[in-house]
Formats: C-alpha cells, structure tokens, sequence
C-alpha cells in the first residue's frame, strides 16, 4: 500500500514545495549573479602583472575548487559568527554557491579570454586604448560566446547542489519534500515532486542556454 500513488495527497502537498521551489530558484539566480561577478574578479586577477597577487589568487581558487562545497557551507555559516560575521541561511548559501562556482567560472572566463588572439591585443596597444575599455569593447564581446556553454552548464550544477543548503536549515525544496514525508509517512510524493521539478528546471534552463548561444553574436567587435 506504501507504494500506491496517492493523488489526494499529491494535490495537498504540490504548492508547498512550489513555493519551496521559488527559493531553490532565488538561491541559484543570485548565487549565479554572485559567481560570475567572482569568476570574471578572479580571472582577471590571475592575469595581473602582479606575481604575488597572481600567485596568491591562483591558491585561493585552488584552495576553493579542491573543497568540498558542503565544507564551505558549514564555514561559512557556523564558523564566521565566530569572527562577527552571521549571515541568513540564504545569504550564506548564495555566499558560498558564488564562491564554490565562481572558482571554476574563473576558469572558464580566463581560457576565453586567453584565446583571443594576439593581434587584437597588440591593435588595442596601439590605438592608445585603456586596460579598462581593451576589455570592455575589445576581448570580452569575442570572449563571450565560446564561454557560454560552461557557464550554463555550471549554472544548472549549481541548480542542483541547492539541496545541501538544506544542511544549514534553508527550506528549499527537497527540505520541505522530508519535512512532509517525515510529518506524513509518505515519502513517495514529495520526493518525486522534487525530482520531476529539477529535472523540468534543468531541461529548460539547458534549452534556454542554447538559445542563448546560438542568438549571440559568433565575433564580437574585432580591430581587424
């Protein structure tokens, strides 16, 4: 009887973990914010002139992509009151969802960068253009569209890490689907409920991602 699908119940507990849905939602959009913003910083770090800054920020990306995120959430959440710092359960899962992503993003948005070619740096060079605006109009439009693909692959990763947020008492949704399962003794609902909702999401942020990819321009601005 455990196993029978129980549509009554199945009614009775879809708008909550809809509504759980929407923070799962809001910790992916903004932890996605916050990830590229950290991923273009430390991309471009990496390419200072700088060496100890260089080299600095080369081991604190390491230090970030060779941890696990879990570990990076309770840090954040149960150690850094400790020095002043307490966050939300929210706002420290954006936290360390930017962070954990932006690591891997740096990656990703300095292997575009790297592979605009030498000339359009050397033209910048000589029409007298800032560091500032050789990025802005010059290697960034062309960068950007091979670096789509892993971004939003990352992004939809991110998606589905969510659930260990869960671990510092964020309601997402596979919290409410165990909370509900717990109060109920079924757990067959809810707990399919959230998986037919990450995979909808997924298959339609993947679809949404192409067609990104393939509206955006294939060259940017070039100097040629």
């Amino acid at each position: 009887m455990g196993f029978e699908w129980d549509w009554a119940f199945t009614w009775e507990v879809l708008p909550m973990i809809l509504s759980a849905a929407k923070v799962t939602l809001l910790a992916t959009l903004l932890g996605s914010i916050f990830a590229i913003f950290m991923g273009l910083v430390f991309a471009l770090l990496r390419r200072s002139k700088n060496r100890p800054l260089r080299i600095g920020v080369y081991w604190i990306v390491e230090f970030i992509r060779s941890t696990p995120l879990l570990v990076q959430i309770f840090f954040l959440y149960y150690v850094m009151p400790e020095f002043g710092i307490s966050l939300s359960p929210l706002a420290t899962g954006v936290f360390a969802l930017g962070l954990h992503y932006g690591a891997y993003l740096s990656e990703v948005f300095r292997s575009g960068i790297d592979g605009i070619e030498k000339g359009q740096w050397e033209a910048a060079r000589a029409l007298n253009l800032s560091l500032i605006d050789t990025y802005k109009d010059i290697v960034l439009p062309q960068a950007i569209r091979p670096m789509i693909p892993a971004t939003g692959n990352y992004i939809i990763a991110m998606f589905k890490e969510t659930p260990q947020l869960s671990a510092i008492t964020l309601l997402e949704m596979l919290q409410i689907a165990k909370i509900i399962g717990s109060e109920n003794f079924r757990y067959l609902e809810p707990f399919t409920l959230v998986g037919i909702l990450y995979l909808v999401f997924s298959i339609v942020a993947a679809y949404g991602i192409h067609q990104v990819e393939k509206r955006f321009p294939k060259e940017g601005f070039s100097l040629k």
